[in-house]
């Protein structure tokens, strides 16, 4: 009988008309939004993007990684020694920290792979603490106290005057527009391209391995390929991802840039609290997770207990994150990634 293979839904149709809408108006967000939204929003993309990257890797491809703050910070020194040794411009200084967490991820991944489960994890934190040590060794860039952008470096960053003008602002509201826009596009493209991966047939072989890397073996799937292709992969989107965080904050320092808090805990609590292995998890547990900072920032440890709190209820109640309870109760995918096979009429034009 004829038939056709599918993963759209009415849903997901509904949502990427929505997608496109919400980037359309957060391209022109800045025309008219305050400077503390569009820092806040910052935040949010470069935070999602963080946790879309980990989810890949862990959630969709079984590599429960706690090590990916070392990419946040190889990323970011690499942008800083463009900047400052070689006198290049910030934003395309940006790319030379994916090149470096590329570099860095391919030894990583050489002696991870070798490893399993939780020593796979401890595995990958032992080398992004070997990492760090190694850099607070570089007294070109402030050794083990960190350094800042020089000021002539960022009074000129590519495209600030531009925008300045076009919206009226100074220079340092500017810079937090360059620094949103890029982040949009840097969370738009690696949403993208992750959801093009999972419905490849790269993509069912990354679920294959993540559920029976044997089995999948078995019947031919390479699974080394589509492990090292996905780990490095979300390595380098990881560092564009660090190297943008710092040419926002313009000063580095070993012990912010190599935060396992910063970088990986707090990566992996949105994940968590959003739903691992589905794409609209992350984008749910980054919401909760700015709304919780924004209530309690201000209370100290009361912040940390309550992201406490709610992981461990989460975990309790809805061990498939929020997004999973919300799907299991309403059957609601926005990003599906599963295959329906849709029987069709013959009579039916083609």
């Amino acid at each position: 009988m004829p038939h056709t293979v599918t993963t759209r839904t009415r849903a997901s149709t509904f949502a990427g008309i929505a997608a496109l809408a919400l980037i359309a108006l957060g391209l022109i967000l800045p025309a008219f939004a305050s400077r503390s939204l569009i820092q806040d929003l910052f935040f949010i993309l470069t935070m999602l993007t963080l946790a879309q990257l980990w989810n890949l890797i862990a959630g969709f491809g079984g590599m429960v990684s706690v090590g990916q703050q070392a990419f946040v910070g190889i990323g970011a020194y690499a942008m800083f020694a463009g900047v400052i040794l070689w006198g290049w411009d910030p934003v395309p200084a940006i790319l030379l920290g994916g090149a470096a967490a590329f570099l860095l991820a391919i030894p990583m991944a050489f002696f991870a792979f070798r490893l399993a489960g939780a020593y796979f994890a401890i595995g990958t934190w032992v080398i992004a603490e070997v990492t760090r040590l190694l850099i607070a060794q570089w007294k070109t860039l402030g050794g083990g106290t960190g350094t800042s952008l020089p000021r002539e470096a960022t009074s000129d960053i590519i495209g600030v005057e531009a925008i300045a003008s076009l919206f009226g602002l100074r220079d340092a509201a500017a810079r937090d527009v360059l620094a949103y826009w890029l982040a949009l596009a840097l969370a738009v493209g690696t949403m993208a391209a992750i959801y093009a991966l999972l419905r490849s047939r790269t993509g069912l072989a990354l679920a294959a391995v993540r559920d029976n890397d044997n089995a999948a073996r078995s019947v031919g799937v390479d699974a080394a390929r589509v492990k090292w292709l996905v780990f490095l992969s979300a390595a380098t989107m990881t560092g564009l991802v660090g190297a943008l965080i710092y040419v926002q904050t313009a000063r580095v320092s070993p012990d912010a840039a190599f935060s396992v808090t910063n970088w990986t805990a707090y990566v992996i609590f949105i994940a968590v609290i959003g739903g691992i292995g589905r794409l609209e998890g992350p984008i749910l547990g980054v919401l909760v997770f700015w709304g919780l900072q924004t209530a309690f920032a201000d209370y100290g440890s009361w912040y940390l207990l309550a992201l406490g709190l709610l992981a461990i209820a989460t975990m309790l109640f809805a061990p498939r994150g929020l997004w999973g309870l919300i799907h299991d109760r309403t059957g609601l995918s926005l990003f599906p990634v599963q295959r329906r096979l849709i029987l069709t009429d013959e009579r039916s034009p083609t």
